[in-house]
């Protein structure tokens, strides 16, 4: 890996594109390096995850909204929609829109975290979309896809957009458009221009995910989506983009990010050097935001030490700045404590999660945030109980980038009437890759199995499962069995709209 200095110059200086930071993405786009067998196994992996949340969403009001929307925009031989049978297809942003909000809407599929944070998995429906329209082979998508985990994650690494209320689509969509570019095999100043339309056009603040949170947070990852699909056919037809994107005296950095004096140093793969990024990113075993993992797995535990939920006095949660901030007490969101609060909102605090887990001892996708679960009286009682507060071990941890060190959990204490307490911890989910059970290609199927039951026929889950672990062999224009259909009569219907 090579570092990058990234910071604002002046018009006068007239940065070379070779040192800007978007052409430097757009070369590692185009560099041919062959993706490695465990990153072409990871990316089947994750595949195989978006399909499972996707399909467990398939019929919530905001996945059949974006689906709908997408069906208004037919298009013989474009892109597939989650649940529609594979004859019928759309123009592949429109896809990329219906796809990412299906996988987004249950916040369980995988995620990095770092300088900022981000949903990786969120590149796969823009570009697996444009695979399945320009008929690329499996091979072509891992490639695309390969390119599109490490440039968010790199970005990921080193620029904090949270800090500045940016929300993290910003650092997607220049690596959505990136991993188009590699999957089309885009000359460089192609992608070039496409890396810097996606930027000028994905910077949003962070209101979607603040107080009462809406149906927003699934659809602004699709959204990233669309746009990049946009911005890389508008620079294959010969348009350009507002450039240095990053560096500019006006660009984001000296007007949304750190300033005319910011200095980062942005990590990427040097030429012939393999995408690796994917392998440090991690999924969710549970359908809750990701700092909630290791805090639910967490309450598990410690309720085999609690007879009785009621002689609780309050729980303390000492956790990083990020967590007490974003999902805790530190958010100052009243919204976070309300039993009437939606489920967006729910899944982004820390209390209702944890006491709910510590209650049941199991997480369900659907049954932990049902409105009668959230306004049990005895829940509500134990869910004002606790508050989090920072822990600067635990922040710097967080920050850290020795993979051995880097944590997303807790201390939590739970204090009793009787003034005796229950003290545990725990610094990754199961899951992760240092966890106690790490996700394998087992635990993918299992819980794709898991969240499609009841949704999906057999024989349908059969085939798509034995075509994304084929993925390599799949040849041109045979991408569309990576699809998943609901049987007949199955798939809901929302309001009308314009389309």
């Amino acid at each position: 890996m090579i570092l990058h200095d990234v910071k604002v110059h002046p018009s006068k200086s007239d940065l070379k594109r070779a040192d800007q930071l978007a052409w430097k993405i757009a070369s590692v786009a185009s560099d041919k390096v062959a993706v490695e067998k465990d990153v072409a196994a990871m990316i089947i992996n994750r595949i195989i995850d978006n399909a499972s949340v996707a399909i467990a969403a398939i019929n919530r009001r905001p996945v059949v909204s974006a689906r709908d929307m997408a069906l208004g925009h037919p298009r013989s031989g474009g892109a597939t929609v989650f649940g529609v049978a594979p004859g019928k297809r759309v123009s592949p942003e429109w896809a990329a829109w219906a796809n990412g909000t299906a996988v987004r809407e249950l916040d369980m599929h995988d995620t990095f975290l770092a300088a900022d944070y981000s949903h990786p998995g969120d590149n796969i429906p823009p570009i697996l979309a444009v695979a399945q329209t320009m008929e690329k082979s499996g091979r072509d998508l891992i490639r695309g896809l390969a390119t599109g985990y490490e440039i968010q994650i790199d970005l990921v690494r080193a620029i904090c957009l949270h800090a500045h209320k940016i929300d993290h689509i910003a650092h997607l969509c220049p690596a959505q458009a990136a991993g188009i570019g590699t999957l089309l095999k885009l000359p460089t100043e192609t992608i070039y221009q496409a890396v810097q339309q996606a930027v000028h056009v994905s910077f949003t603040t962070r209101q979607s995910r603040k107080g009462e949170i809406s149906s927003w947070k699934a659809y602004a990852p699709a959204h990233a989506g669309k746009l990049a699909v946009e911005a890389v056919d508008r620079v294959m037809r010969g348009e350009g983009a507002p450039s240095p994107i990053y560096e500019g005296e006006d660009s984001v950095i000296a007007w949304m990010l750190d300033g005319p004096d910011a200095h980062y140093k942005v990590p990427l793969p040097e030429a012939g050097e393999p995408k690796r990024a994917i392998l440090d990113s991690y999924t969710k075993e549970h359908s809750a935001e990701y700092q909630s993992q290791a805090l639910i797995d967490l309450a598990f535990r410690m309720r085999e030490k609690i007879a009785d939920m009621e002689k609780i006095e309050k729980i303390v949660i000492h956790t990083s700045h990020h967590t007490h901030y974003v999902i805790g007490t530190g958010a100052g969101d009243p919204q976070k404590m309300d039993p009437k609060a939606s489920r967006e909102t729910l899944d982004h605090s820390i209390m209702y999660i944890f006491a709910v887990a510590l209650q049941d001892g199991r997480w369900h996708h659907v049954d932990s945030y049902a409105p009668r679960r959230a306004g049990r009286a005895d829940t509500v009682r134990l869910w004002h109980k606790i508050e989090t507060t920072e822990d600067k071990e635990w922040t710097r941890r967080y920050h850290s980038i020795d993979p051995a060190e880097k944590a997303f959990g807790a201390r939590v204490e739970i204090v009793m009437n009787d003034g005796s307490r229950i003290v545990d911890e725990m610094a990754v989910a199961n899951a992760h890759p240092l966890g106690a059970k790490p996700f394998g290609r087992e635990d993918y199927i299992r819980k794709f199995q898991i969240l499609t039951d009841g949704i999906i026929s057999t024989r349908e889950s059969n085939r798509f499962l034995e075509a994304a672990q084929d993925l390599a062999r799949l040849p041109a224009g045979e991408l569309h069995r990576l699809n998943v259909a609901l049987p007949a009569g199955t798939l809901a219907a929302g309001k009308p709209g314009i389309f």
